[in-house]
């Protein structure tokens, strides 16, 4: 499965901005591809603001926040891989979420570079179509024994004592 912080993410900012609110963000400033003002950063962290008004062309996007912005003057374009973005809160009430450690389910790594299926596709469970019986069938196949498992029909339940 891919990772639920992104999508998180993007639904939190979109909320505080709803909101009236101004969303930071907390980074983890040591994690490898992390591009930030390194002048700011303190205890290996630092705080951004990323409302619409303090940055230029913001994505959210499934590996990385990236936006430009100005840190004393000077243009900076922003990089913050999912895995370094430690939560997204409002600053005028501190609302919003700390993202915990997601770990990093075998499917999503095979996947994460296309949509190739995997080795052990053979496998996993799959769809399959099934004919529809009439309800003569249906009333045969109920009769025949309580005990032996259902696989086709309406579902219903059965009260086991």
């Amino acid at each position: 499965m891919l990772s639920s912080r992104p999508y998180l993410a993007r639904a939190l900012y979109e909320w505080l901005l709803d909101n009236g609110h101004t969303p930071y963000i907390v980074v983890d400033a040591e994690r490898e591809g992390v591009n930030v003002p390194r002048q700011s950063v303190q205890n290996g962290q630092i705080v951004l603001n990323i409302a619409p008004s303090a940055v230029r062309d913001l994505y959210i996007e499934n590996a990385a926040v990236t936006f430009g912005a100005r840190f004393a003057g000077q243009p900076m374009d922003v990089i913050v891989p999912m895995e370094a973005l430690i939560a997204l809160y409002a600053r005028e009430n501190g609302v919003g979420m700390v993202f915990g450690h997601e770990p990093v389910m075998p499917e999503a790594e095979a996947s994460e570079g296309g949509d190739t299926p995997s080795e052990d596709d053979g496998d996993r469970p799959a769809l399959e179509s099934v004919e529809a019986r009439d309800d003569e069938e249906a009333s045969e196949a109920e009769s025949e024994s309580d005990d032996a498992p259902r696989s086709k029909g309406r579902p219903s339940l059965r009260v086991v004592k």
